[in-house]
């Protein structure tokens, strides 16, 4: 059954830290109902090897055979985990597990599927976990746990309530759906309209889950519904990133103009779909969902309904077909046999790309084939060239490129562009010709370059700014870019001048991360004075003056930052500081929190502090102190009194990626 958790048990194990430092080698698979062996073998192969030109061009030329033998060479004397995610049959555990070698080394197959003879077939040796559904009391528990106000809910409500979620059979999916549907809910009255309703559909005495599904579908108003849709645009098991997602969305339109920030109102829209459970969150950083992702049968039915509306169609390589109505196309393979469709009288207006495997842009006649999109991804083979051809894309406002290092002069044609997002693997940069700066509407620029943009100054435009990886800053002066609130920056050196910084008069959050030996100075933060949110990873000589950190400042971590000196008699006096991390920040023996120190202070980690030992704070510090973490400081054998009740903190990820 979908829908008990199989997959997120999985994925928590396999992303687990005590995992991943067992297991030098680790892939993950999903095959779902329709699949293809050989493209099965080669993405295990691709998963460990990379995706170099050299390793693609071998996989194409091998039979199923010379996979199967491949495979397990490369596996035979190492250790590793594979986990094969949503296996429907049981000759596709079949075809691929000759592959994988039992070395009696602790090597590891994990097989999730909701068959249960597939899982008592798979493996003589192997153990069956089954998932059990939940309890009527673990049920409920769960419903009052999602629901977002359970202190409105009268007896009369509760009753209705638990007779819905009795219906649900102890399927968390369905739970968690429902508590978020009539969490939108107000009174007695709309929820016995629901319980109607699903009563009306009821099944040997419970509620089938694609009912519930698809009434909270249904219960969105039309511009969600359109934002949930695009989610079934990614291939199965994606994490998206939040900020990616709402950047689609403001491109395609979904998102109307108000006085609110076009990103603020993009954000509410996410989280109105996490509330409703029809999202899921991955990760969070800062109060801020970074990743998150959708569940397989919640986007079954965000691709069902999404081709009843010709919303998007996803290209089928098996049938070489896709929708010729639909606006939107994706393509998740084999983007050479979809290139050669009759396109050309389409009016397509975005087209998504996630084939690493495909290289030959050339075959791309972006002029004549893609001429009116607004969204183009092209998520392909790294060291790949963007043709000259991308700038007569006039009408395009988003761009994603993963594998382009180079980029013509023409990009600075594409006038009406808003989101430019470049990513390479392995950290490789690129570079951005200097027609970049004539994107004049561009609000997002993502981009790991290397060298600075001169006239960078002329994107009046540009709120985040992400990625830089050269000395911007020392001849162009950005007082012009009176919306950048965000810019991320690494790979500093001590030579580079970062003053310049200090004229972002409206810079909210500053992330900047040193390469080698140490920060150049830093006192240009005084003139930062709104902002919130400050990362700085790499040694500090030695902190500044307390009055060089703006007083503004909510968050704050400090990572490898070597200080021998203690920062919190320092740190203790900024006034309205809520969120402290310290990561390899110190290497003394002690730390001290003085008298009124950390007014505002609510969260506090302490993570990889080897040389701790003690910890001082007077009774008045930290007032308001709500969650601890302390990860790895193994000196340190006592915490101060107060902080034994204080809620313990996991540790933290800070998933910048």
């Amino acid at each position: 059954m979908g829908g008990l958790g199989k997959t997120t048990l999985a994925r928590n194990l396999y992303t687990s830290p005590n995992i991943v430092s067992s297991f030098p080698i680790r892939a993950w698979i999903c095959i779902s109902q329709e699949y293809n062996t050989m493209d099965l073998l080669r993405n295990i192969i691709k998963s460990i090897q990379g995706r170099t030109k050299e390793n693609l061009d071998m996989l194409e030329k091998m039979t199923e055979t010379d996979l199967e033998s491949y495979l397990r060479d490369l596996l035979k004397e190492r250790k590793y985990l594979v986990v094969v995610d949503d296996v429907w049959h049981r000759e596709a555990w079949e075809s691929l597990k000759r592959a994988f070698p039992d070395s009696k080394d602790g090597s590891r197959v994990i097989i999730t599927t909701r068959k249960e003879d597939v899982a008592e077939r798979a493996d003589d040796k192997g153990y069956v976990y089954k998932l059990w559904y939940l309890t009527q009391e673990e049920s409920w528990d769960l419903f009052c746990k999602k629901l977002l106000d359970v202190q409105t809910m009268v007896p009369e409500m509760e009753r209705l309530a638990r007779g819905m979620v009795d219906k649900c059979g102890g399927l968390p999916l369905a739970i968690v759906v429902l508590s978020g549907l009539l969490s939108h809910k107000r009174g007695l009255e709309e929820w016995q309209k629901v319980k109607d309703h699903l009563w009306k559909i009821i099944k040997d005495d419970s509620i089938e889950i694609s009912y519930i599904l698809s009434m909270s579908y249904n219960d969105l108003p039309t511009v969600l519904k359109q934002c949930f849709l695009y989610f079934g645009i990614f291939p199965e098991d994606r994490e998206i990133r939040a900020d990616q997602i709402t950047q689609f969305w403001m491109a395609e339109g979904f998102i109307p103009r108000e006085e609110e920030r076009m990103e603020d109102v993009a954000e509410g829209f996410l989280n109105e779909l996490i509330r409703r459970s029809l999202i899921q969150v991955v990760s969070t950083f800062w109060e801020k969902v970074v990743k998150c992702r959708i569940h397989d049968l919640l986007r079954d039915l965000a691709m069902q309904k999404a081709l009843e509306v010709n919303f998007f169609d996803i290209y089928d390589p098996r049938k070489h077909s896709i929708s010729s109505f639909c606006l939107r196309h994706t393509i998740h393979g084999q983007a050479q046999r979809y290139l050669s469709l009759d396109l050309f009288n389409l009016k397509l207006r975005s087209v998504l790309f996630f084939d690493p495997d495909f290289r030959k842009l050339g075959l791309i006649n972006f002029r004549i084939k893609f001429q009116h999109i607004y969204v183009l991804q092209l998520e392909i083979q790294s060291g790949t060239k963007l043709p000259d051809s991308i700038g007569s894309l006039y009408h395009l406002k988003f761009l994603r490129l993963k594998g382009i290092h180079e980029f013509p002069s023409s990009i600075g044609n594409l006038k009406n562009l808003r989101t430019l997002r470049v990513s390479n693997d392995h950290g490789q940069l690129c570079q951005l010709p200097p027609e970049t700066a004539d994107l004049i509407n561009l609000r997002h620029l993502v981009a790991d370059y290397s060298k600075p943009l001169k006239h960078i100054s002329k994107l009046t435009s540009l709120q985040l700014l992400s990625g830089l990886s050269c000395d911007q800053w020392r001849d162009v002066d950005p007082v012009d870019l009176v919306n950048l609130g965000e810019l991320r920056m690494f790979d500093i050196v001590k030579t580079y001048s970062l003053n310049n910084i200090g004229n972002l008069k409206h810079l909210h959050t500053l992330f900047l991360g040193c390469k080698y030996k140490s920060f150049p100075p830093l006192e240009f933060l005084n003139s930062c004075q709104m902002l919130h949110k400050l990362w700085l990873k790499g040694r500090i000589e030695k902190l500044p003056l307390p009055d060089t950190f703006p007083h503004s400042i909510t968050m704050m971590i400090l990572w490898d930052s070597k200080l021998i000196e203690d920062p919190m008699p320092m740190l203790g006096m900024l006034p309205n500081l809520r969120y402290l991390d310290l990561v390899a920040a110190y290497e003394g023996k002690g730390i001290s929190c003085r008298y009124n120190n950390f007014g505002q202070l609510e969260f506090l980690r302490l993570d990889s502090l080897w040389n701790l030992e003690r910890w001082h704070s007077a009774t008045s510090a930290m007032p308001l102190i709500k969650g601890l973490g302390i990860h790895y400081c193994p000196q340190l054998n006592e915490i101060p009194k107060k902080m034994n009740g204080v809620e313990k903190l996991k540790r933290c990820g800070f998933l910048l990626s």
